[in-house]
C-alpha cells in the first residue's frame, strides 16, 4: 500500500486501535457503544433477533463451504450446510423458523449456482490489521477487523461482504462502506498485496455490488475514521477519569431504538420508540 503513503516503520507514541464494528455502533449511538464495549459487567440486553441469526446461518454456511475442496462446492452441499449451521434464535415459532431455513438453503444454493466458487480464497473470516496515518505524519491508528472473505484475483487481493438484508446494494453502498474500505488497507498490510476492489454479495439475489477504491478514496475513509476514532478516543480516557458517562456517552435515540440490543437498559431509548418483535425485521 505504498501509493497510500502509510508509513509501516515508524510506530507513534500512542496508537488507537479501532475495528468497524466499533466506529459504527460509537456514530450511531455513543450509549450503544459505551454499553457494549465499556460497561461492567455488560447490562441486560435482549433475546436474538430473527434476522441477525439468519445472516449468521448463511455466513457460516459459506464460510464451510470453502473449507470444502472445491468438487463438493455444490449447491446441493450448500443447502445441506445451511441446515446444519441452523439455529431457531428470535423466530415467532418453529413454523416461521422452517419457512426461513427454506428460503436460506434455496438463497445459499442458488448463490452457489449462479457464482463460481472454484477458487480457493486467501481469507475465510480472516482477522487482518495494520497501522495507518489519516494524515501526513506517523501512524495514529491500527485499523483492524474480521473479512468475511478475501480472494486473490489476478495477483491483487478483492473484499467480499455477504449481505442477507432486504435491500440489494449497489456500487454507491460499496464505495461509501467503510468497513470494506479499513479490510482493503488491513488485508494489503497483512497479507502483502495490493488490495483495491470491494465486493457487497447480496446472497438472496445473488447481486454482486463492487467498488474500486483508489489511493485518495482509501485515504478519505481512514480519515473519517481517525475523526471518530479521535472522538471516542477523548470520551473514553475522560470517562476514566470519572467524567459522566451520560454526557460522555449520550443516547442517540430514533427508530432504530425499537430493536437495539440494549433497549432493557436504557431508558431513553425506551421512551423513543416501541419495542420490535424479534422477527419484524426479517424480508416479508
Amino acid at each position: 500500500m505504498a501509493q497510500l503513503g502509510f508509513d509501516f516503520e515508524v510506530q507513534p507514541r500512542r496508537l488507537t486501535k479501532v475495528t468497524p464494528a466499533r466506529l459504527a455502533t460509537f456514530d450511531d449511538c455513543p450509549r450503544r457503544y459505551r454499553l457494549s464495549y465499556l460497561d461492567r459487567p455488560v447490562p441486560q440486553r435482549t433475546g436474538p433477533w430473527a434476522h441477525s441469526t439468519l445472516g449468521a446461518v448463511v455466513h457460516n454456511a459459506l464460510r464451510a463451504l470453502f473449507d470444502l475442496p472445491a468438487e463438493r462446492r455444490t449447491p446441493a452441499r450448500a443447502a445441506a450446510l445451511v441446515t446444519e449451521h441452523w439455529k431457531d434464535g428470535g423466530f415467532l415459532d418453529a413454523e416461521q423458523a422452517a419457512e426461513y431455513r427454506e428460503r436460506a438453503r434455496g438463497w445459499v444454493a442458488g448463490y452457489v449456482d449462479q457464482h463460481d466458487v472454484s477458487a480457493d480464497p486467501v481469507g475465510l473470516e480472516r482477522w487482518v490489521s495494520a497501522s495507518v496515518s489519516t494524515d501526513e505524519g506517523p501512524p495514529s491508528l491500527i485499523v483492524e477487523g474480521r473479512a468475511d472473505r478475501i480472494d486473490d484475483r489476478d495477483d491483487e487481493l478483492v473484499i467480499v461482504d455477504y449481505k442477507t438484508g432486504r435491500r440489494e446494494p449497489d456500487e454507491d453502498e460499496a464505495r461509501g462502506a467503510q468497513a470494506l474500505a479499513m479490510y482493503a488497507v488491513a488485508a494489503a498490510r497483512t497479507l502483502h498485496k495490493p488490495c483495491h476492489r470491494v465486493e457487497l454479495h447480496h446472497v438472496p439475489t445473488g447481486t454482486v455490488a463492487a467498488a474500486e477504491h483508489t489511493a485518495q478514496s482509501l485515504r478519505r475513509q481512514l480519515g473519517r475514521a481517525g475523526e471518530t476514532a479521535a472522538e471516542l478516543r477523548t470520551a473514553t480516557d475522560t470517562l476514566a477519569e470519572s467524567g459522566d458517562a451520560d454526557e460522555l456517552f449520550p443516547a442517540r435515540t430514533g427508530r432504530r431504538c425499537a430493536w437495539c440490543d440494549f433497549r432493557p437498559s436504557c431508558t431513553e431509548g425506551q421512551r423513543a420508540a416501541p419495542a420490535a418483535r424479534s422477527w419484524e425485521l426479517l424480508a416479508p
